[in-house]
């Protein structure tokens, strides 16, 4: 029996799925989407992209905004969106659901500038403040 298909982004999806983000409003070609790849020395045969791209429009994730060639693609969801209910995924599926283990985490593991830090105290601040009851 086939393993059903996965609703995930795998890596080389969220690389194709970045190019879209960092456009901003724009459509783009495979061709365009292969050429910031290979700026960014991602180098990806057009065939792989137009696989990626295709795999992306059934996921949901890209659309089709033109029926002449070249064929134009632009995001369905936005970065925000993604990167949210990854990340919500990251909290359940490795810190049981712990917010502040993953922060925890962070902390530990990355070195932080004294800006970061700053800026990141006083998110958790605004936080407090919207959440009094969390």
């Amino acid at each position: 029996m086939a393993r059903p298909k996965s609703t995930e982004l795998t890596e080389r999806e969220l690389e194709i799925m970045q190019v879209f983000w960092q456009q901003r409003e724009t459509t783009l070609t495979i061709a365009e989407v292969q050429q910031k790849l290979n700026d960014e020395e991602r180098e990806l045969a057009y065939t792989t992209v137009a696989t990626l791209v295709r795999i992306l429009v059934d996921k949901g994730f890209l659309e089709q905004t033109t029926d002449r060639r070249p064929h134009e693609f632009s995001p369905t969801r936005t970065h925000e969106e993604v990167s949210g209910r990854l990340l919500k995924d990251l909290v359940q599926r490795v810190f049981g659901g712990s917010s502040e283990a993953l922060l925890q985490r962070l902390m530990e593991d990355q070195e932080l500038t004294a800006s970061e830090r700053k800026r990141l105290e006083a998110l958790v601040q605004k936080s407090a403040k919207s959440n009094p009851k969390r």
